[in-house]
């Protein structure tokens, strides 16, 4: 495609999460390319002061604000613009199948991002996923509700991204292995002992990457990493032993892909969320960029370790979800939704997320091939009691 023909078909985004981490940094991108991205939708759980800021830079079709309580605010705000303003959560689902849009961008938080998944599929739309818990409630649906549609998924996740630009080419053959990189967050090689007594200020403190707080205190505890197995198994269609963890703190190698020969492709460049964000906008291109250059200087030395799922024991209950199928994962989600918040608001310990989750994977009714609705049942039991659990912990 030439750059005159780019100049007269922007790509149509939506952007469902534009005031988190993704988002915000989704936009960055379309600013850098304003002759081959358009803004169609923007939506804001809360931040309504972002929204209508960036509302008026990028003057979207639809803004969207979830919390209906700021609706008026953001509509007087944004009066004197053309720009339809729309609230609530039903909303989402509604914009996310709107026609002009030419691909969706999830980044919300949480299983907040299913429903308007599904309708942008079942819409046709292209999603670019930075939303895993959309495929960790529900992978086995949205896999093949975009089969059915003829949709792609997009991985915006940087370990995803890193293992689907590996297999571009490889088509015919076949994966042996997959290894997601893990940095080992802030309190990589810390004993139990330590972990028990950690606060929410240090496991806040990641590393390499700035991520919104869900996702980082995810990466400090290896949910993140767990969820990113799930979400792993239905992008690449592969079963549980084909996935493995490496912990890498220096997070340049975001993830490897071993073949059936022994041959190991890795994606490798400096922690930059932008470049997979672009690389899935604007799939199946690569887009001259000025971010920040890898130098192999910089890096004398890449190091590589076992996870730790004794201490670390969120990654090993996902594996164990992903093992028993069916609607466990989504129990495993829900319940860690739940405690994640708990832990932000200093109402349970660190090593207590991973003892309400657990035990909320034991108490849930198992379904094995659930529907739809099993899911969302699932999602709204598993939520309750998780937080019956917290109430009964003592921090």
């Amino acid at each position: 495609m030439n750059n005159t023909t780019i100049q007269q078909l922007p790509k149509n985004i939506t952007i469902l999460g534009s005031t988190g981490s993704i988002g915000t940094q989704a936009l960055e991108v379309v600013r850098d390319n304003p002759a081959i991205f358009k803004v169609s939708v923007l939506s804001a759980l809360k931040n309504s002061e972002l929204l209508i800021q960036q509302a008026k830079e990028f003057k979207p079709e639809t803004v969207v604000i979830c919390d209906e309580t700021q609706y008026r605010y953001v509509k007087d705000a944004l009066s004197s613009f053309d720009i339809q303003v729309l609230a609530g959560e039903a909303a989402l689902t509604e914009v996310a199948a709107y026609p002009q849009s030419d691909i969706v961008l999830t980044a919300l938080m949480g299983s907040v991002g299913l429903k308007p998944t599904i309708a942008a599929i079942k819409a046709g739309k292209n999603i670019a996923l930075a939303n895993k818990e959309t495929l960790v409630v529900a992978g086995e649906y949205i896999t093949e509700l975009a089969r059915q549609h003829q949709v792609k998924i997009l991985p915006v996740d940087s370990e995803h991204s890193a293992i689907f630009q590996c297999l571009v080419g490889e088509e015919q053959n076949e994966i042996e292995k997959i290894y997601l990189t893990a940095s080992g967050g802030p309190f990589l090689s810390k004993d139990k002992s330590f972990l028990a007594s950690v606060k929410k200020e240090q496991a806040l403190k990641h590393p390499n990457w700035v991520m919104g707080a869900k996702i980082t205190i995810d990466s400090a505890s290896l949910m993140n990493k767990g969820l990113e197995v799930i979400e792993a198994k239905w992008l690449f269609d592969l079963n549980v032993d084909q996935i493995d963890v490496i912990v890498h703190p220096q997070s340049i190698i975001h993830s490897i892909v071993q073949f059936t020969d022994g041959s190991m492709k890795a994606q490798m460049g400096v922690p930059d969320m932008k470049l997979p964000i672009q690389y899935a906008l604007n799939y199946p291109d690569r887009l001259k960029n000025d971010f920040k250059r890898f130098n192999f200087l910089d890096y004398p030395t890449f190091s590589f370790q076992q996870a730790d799922l004794d201490t670390f024991k969120n990654l090993d209950l996902a594996f164990q979800s992903l093992r028993k199928g069916g609607n466990m994962p989504c129990i495993l989600n829900a319940a860690n939704e739940v405690v994640v918040e708990a832990f932000l608001k200093d109402k349970i310990g660190f090593l207590q997320m991973s003892d309400v989750i657990e035990q909320c994977m034991e108490e849930i009714s198992f379904i094995e091939k659930p529907q739809l609705t099993d899911y969302l049942e699932t999602d709204k039991h598993s939520r309750i009691l998780a937080g019956e659990l917290v109430t009964k912990s003592k921090v």
